[in-house]
C-alpha cells in the first residue's frame, strides 16, 4: 500500500500538471511607470500587448486629479464625459477586470484631459484565440512569459516531491 506521503506527492503533481497555463491572469499597468495622465500615447502603449478575459487594467494616478470612466465607443471617440458611463473609478489605484471579449473604452472625465489623449481602448480576447501571426521581434509574447512561469512552477513541484521522497 502506498504511503500517505507518496499519495500526497502524486496528488500535488497531478494538480500542477492539470493547471491550465491560461489561468495566469495578467495585470496591465496602464502607461507603465508614467501612469494615467494627459499627453500620453495610450494607443502606442497597447501595441504588442494581448488583453485576455480575466486580465486586469491597473490605472495609477493622483486621486482627485483624474478619474477613469468606462464608456461606449461613440462617447470615447467624442470624448463625451457627460454621457451615462458603464463604470467610473476614482481611487487613484483602480483595478479594472476585463470580463468580456471585445473592445472596452476608457477616458478621463476631468477638464480637457480626454481631448489631450487621456483615453484608452483595448480589444479583449478570450483565452482560446485562433492562431495569430507570430509576434514582432521587438515584443515579448505574453504566452512565452506564462509558459516560463508555468515551467518554473512545475519544476518547484518536482523539487518538492523529490525532497519528500528523499526522507
Amino acid at each position: 500500500m502506498a504511503s500517505p506521503r507518496m499519495l500526497l506527492a502524486v496528488l500535488v503533481i497531478v494538480a500542477a500538471a492539470a493547471m491550465p497555463q491560461s489561468s495566469m491572469a495578467a495585470n496591465h499597468t496602464v502607461g507603465e511607470a508614467s501612469g494615467w495622465h494627459p499627453d500620453f500615447n495610450y494607443t502606442a502603449w497597447t501595441d504588442g500587448k494581448m488583453f485576455m478575459v480575466g486580465d486586469n487594467l491597473v490605472f495609477n494616478y493622483k486621486q482627485g486629479a483624474h478619474n477613469v470612466m468606462q464608456v461606449g465607443g461613440a462617447d470615447y471617440k467624442a470624448c463625451n464625459t457627460s454621457a451615462a458611463t458603464i463604470n467610473t473609478f476614482t481611487s487613484g489605484g483602480d483595478v479594472v477586470p476585463l470580463n468580456a471579449t471585445g473592445k472596452s473604452w476608457y477616458i478621463c472625465g476631468f477638464g480637457d484631459h480626454c481631448s489631450r489623449g487621456q483615453k484608452l481602448v483595448v480589444n479583449v480576447m478570450s483565452g482560446s484565440v485562433s492562431p495569430a501571426p507570430p509576434p514582432s521581434s521587438s515584443s515579448i509574447s505574453r504566452n512565452v512569459v506564462a509558459s516560463y512561469a508555468y515551467q518554473i512552477m512545475v519544476a518547484a513541484v518536482a523539487l518538492t516531491t523529490a525532497m519528500i521522497f528523499a526522507r
